[in-house]
Formats: C-alpha cells, sequence, structure tokens
C-alpha cells in the first residue's frame, strides 16, 4: 500500500501544498509528481473523462512523490470507492450539508471496523494482491485521508458538527461556490468568505483537525497560514498554461503579430 505523503505531512503539523490537473495527458501527472509536489487535485465532479482514464492518470503520477486527491461529484459514493481502488490517496468531498453526510464518506472510504468499504484487493491500491489482507486493510484505513468541502452556508452553521466525525482529516472552504450562493460571486475578499475561513479554522482547531482552502497568492498563502491552514491548494494546469499563453500574445503583439482570438 503506497503511503500518504500528504497525512503524513499533517501529523507533523506541516503545509501540504495541492495542485489541480485539469488536461488528461498522463504526462502532466508524471511530470508534477516527480517534482515532488504534495498532492494532485483530480476534479472529477466537473470533468467528463471515465474511472479508466482517471486510473491511468493515477498510474502515471505513481512514478513520482504526489498523492492523488479525488473528488467525486456530490452522492457518488460507490464511484468514490473505485477512485480509492485505482490509487487515489485521499477523497474530497463536495458540498457537504451536514455531518450525517459527511460519515457516510467516511462509511465508504474506510474498512470495517472503521466503515463498510467494499473489498477486492486485485487493483493498484493493494496492490495487485501482493499484501495481505488484514495489512491491506489496515494500510488503508491509516492511509487513506478524507477532505469535506464547506460550500454552503447552512453547511458553515453545521461545521462543528461535521469536524466532530470521526475519519474527517480536512475540512476545506470551497469559495467559488460559497460566493456564488452567498450573493457575493467572485469576491473572494468579502467579509464573508473571511468570516467563513474564520469559522472553519476555528472548527477544526475545536475538533483537531486541519483546514484549508484554494491561495491565490503567495501573500494570500501567507495569511492562510498563520490563520492555521495547513492544507492549501494553489493553481491549476490550464491557468497556468492560459497565462503563459496571454503573456506571449502581450509580448509579441508590439513586434506585428496578430491574433485572431474568438474569445470576445
Amino acid at each position: 500500500m503506497r503511503p500518504s505523503r500528504t497525512k503524513a505531512k499533517l501529523q507533523r503539523g506541516e503545509p501540504v501544498l495541492v495542485t489541480t490537473l485539469h488536461l488528461t495527458d498522463p504526462s502532466m501527472f508524471e511530470l508534477v509528481s516527480l517534482m515532488g509536489y504534495d498532492c494532485i487535485w483530480m476534479d472529477m465532479e466537473h470533468h467528463s473523462y471515465t474511472l479508466e482514464t482517471a486510473a491511468g492518470l493515477m498510474r502515471a503520477a505513481r512514478v513520482g512523490a504526489a498523492d492523488v486527491l479525488a473528488r467525486p461529484a456530490k452522492g457518488e459514493f460507490m464511484r468514490m470507492q473505485r477512485m480509492l481502488e485505482a490509487g487515489a490517496q485521499g477523497i474530497m468531498y463536495p458540498r457537504c450539508d451536514d455531518a450525517g453526510e459527511a460519515a457516510q464518506v467516511v462509511h465508504w472510504a474506510k474498512f470495517a471496523p472503521r466503515g463498510a468499504r467494499g473489498v477486492d484487493s486485485a487493483n493498484p491500491d493493494n496492490p495487485y494482491l501482493t499484501m495481505p489482507l488484514v495489512e491491506y486493510l489496515a494500510a488503508a484505513n491509516r492511509e487513506t485521508f478524507v477532505v469535506i468541502q464547506i460550500e454552503e452556508q447552512h453547511a458553515l452553521d453545521r461545521v462543528d458538527e461535521i469536524a466532530a466525525v470521526d475519519g474527517v482529516d480536512v475540512l476545506f472552504l470551497g469559495p467559488g461556490d460559497f460566493s456564488i450562493l452567498s450573493g457575493i460571486p467572485g469576491q473572494f475578499d468579502h467579509p464573508m468568505i473571511q468570516k467563513a475561513l474564520e469559522r472553519v479554522a476555528e472548527a477544526a482547531a475545536k475538533a483537531g483537525k486541519h483546514w484549508g482552502c484554494p491561495a491565490f497568492s503567495r501573500q494570500h498563502t501567507e495569511k492562510l497560514l498563520a490563520m492555521g491552514a495547513r492544507f492549501l491548494a494553489y493553481s491549476a494546469d490550464i491557468v497556468i498554461l492560459k497565462d503563459a499563453f496571454e503573456r506571449i500574445q502581450k509580448d509579441f503583439a508590439p513586434l506585428g503579430f496578430t491574433f485572431d482570438s474568438r474569445l470576445g
């Protein structure tokens, strides 16, 4: 069973840096993992590729150090189990409503006696029937981590109960959906967002859990670390490429090059 770099660093109180990969070229996952990033966020809530594709991307990541954090859509408990079997070390569960739903996530992510995840063992997480069953079950329960997203006000109102659920490792504020559902779309510096961050930090500290959110700059990261965040997601492949292509256009336009942009 591959040990989780993320979980080990959190247990030592060290910050974890997550980056998101949306593109489905295995080379990207291989490169980021070989570079030694802590964790790759694989977003299958919003993207349409299959579990078979996801398994290939996870396989590419295994050549390096990075964990894979897979995000299913809300309620996809059986798909979540298959993500773990394919080799994900962590599950990020979106739009959690309350402690009962958080407990369901743990129930499907952990083997008995902590949960009721079904066993197969013939997949990469065992790997491939090479670990004795009892050792595998214990290792999977120990190394798998669960990240619960807080993305709505009613969930924030219940964040203490969510944080208290045994098996929840990280609380993660999703500022995008939270801002939209709060009527302040994209206003990430709004006092409501700051208040939500403080509330999540307070609940995590009370329950002895970790917390985090997306970070938008080095300065923002410093602020979040000072607040006690230890699980931070920064940037994504599509963002990095978009910024680089825009920089090329800006640099080359004065030389007489023109671009027939279809982006309005």
